[in-house]
C-alpha cells in the first residue's frame, strides 16, 4: 500500500500530537542523522534523549558528533520507532521524524562517573507521525503543548524503570505497608501508573494482592509524578 502524507484534519490533532509526544518519550529505536557527518548517530552512542517539554534533547560527551554539530548549529533529522505497549503491539509499528537545528543547551555531571555531559536540544521546524497506512504531520504548537508534558510514554518508561531498577523500594514499601516480612514477599511491580494514582502487585507466602494509591493531587508532569510516587510508596499501603 502506498502511503502518502495526509493533514491531521480527519483525526483529533490533540490525539496525534499526544502520540507523537508518546513515542518521544518511549522510543524502540533513535537515529539522528546530522549534516556533514557520513554516519547515522544510534542509540548505542549512547546519545541520552529525553522528552524536555516537546524540545528532543541529548546528553553527550563533548567530543560527541552531536556536540561538534551543536556547536555551529547544523541541521540534523530524529527518527523514531516507537516504543509503546507491548512487544509485537499494533502501535510499534509507528514512527516518528523530527527535523531541526542542533543548539548548545547547558551542562549536565554524570552521576554514574561524574563526567562533565554537554546537553543539546534540537530546535524543531518539522515534525512527522509515520503509520502503516498514512503520514501525518504534526503542528510544532499542538507538539509542544503543555498538555502532553506528562504522557503515556513517559508513564510507561516510568514503570519500567521502578520495576527493572527499584526493586528494593518497591519490597520494602510493600513490606512496610502491609507489616509483611520482606523473606516472604516472592515479588513486587507496579502494574499501572496514571497522573492520579499508583497500582502494585505482589505476591507473598499466602498468593497473590493488588492495591491502589491515590496522589493527593494529579501530576502536571513527569517531575511532579516522580516526587508524588516517591512519597506514595513511602507512605506505603493502607
Amino acid at each position: 500500500m502506498t502511503t502518502t502524507e495526509q493533514p491531521s484534519s480527519d483525526l483529533d490533532p490533540r490525539l496525534v500530537a499526544n502520540d507523537a509526544r508518546s513515542i518521544l518519550a518511549c522510543p524502540g529505536s533513535v537515529s539522528l542523522v546530522i549534516e556533514g557527518e557520513e554516519h547515522a548517530v544510534g542509540e548505542d552512542e549512547q546519545l541520552g534523549l529525553t522528552d524536555h517539554r516537546g524540545t528532543p534533547t541529548f546528553l553527550c560527551l563533548a567530543d560527541s558528533p552531536v556536540a561538534r554539530a551543536a556547536a555551529t548549529q547544523r541541521s540534523a533529522l530524529l527518527t523514531l520507532t516507537s516504543g509503546l505497549g507491548p512487544r509485537g503491539g499494533s502501535e510499534r509499528g509507528d514512527s516518528l521524524t523530527l527535523a531541526g537545528r542542533l543548539t548548545r543547551s547547558g551542562f549536565e555531571r554524570c552521576e554514574c562517573c561524574d563526567e562533565m555531559r554537554h546537553m543539546v536540544s534540537l530546535d524543531l521546524n518539522f515534525v512527522l507521525l509515520a503509520r502503516p497506512d498514512r503520514h501525518l504531520r504534526v503542528p510544532l504548537d499542538d507538539f509542544r503543548s503543555r498538555e502532553h508534558h506528562l504522557n503515556r510514554g513517559h508513564l510507561q518508561r516510568s514503570v519500567e524503570h521502578a520495576n527493572d531498577c527499584h526493586q528494593e523500594e518497591l519490597r520494602r514499601s510493600v513490606a512496610l505497608g502491609t507489616n509483611t516480612r520482606p523473606g516472604d514477599l516472592v515479588g513486587v511491580r507496579i502494574a499501572r501508573l496514571s497522573p492520579s494514582e499508583v497500582t502494585l502487585q505482589w505476591v507473598d507466602v499466602t498468593g497473590s494482592h493488588q492495591r491502589s494509591v491515590a496522589f493527593p493531587r494529579r501530576a502536571r508532569d513527569l517531575a511532579e509524578l516522580g516526587e508524588m510516587l516517591r512519597r506514595g510508596l513511602h507512605a506505603g499501603i493502607c
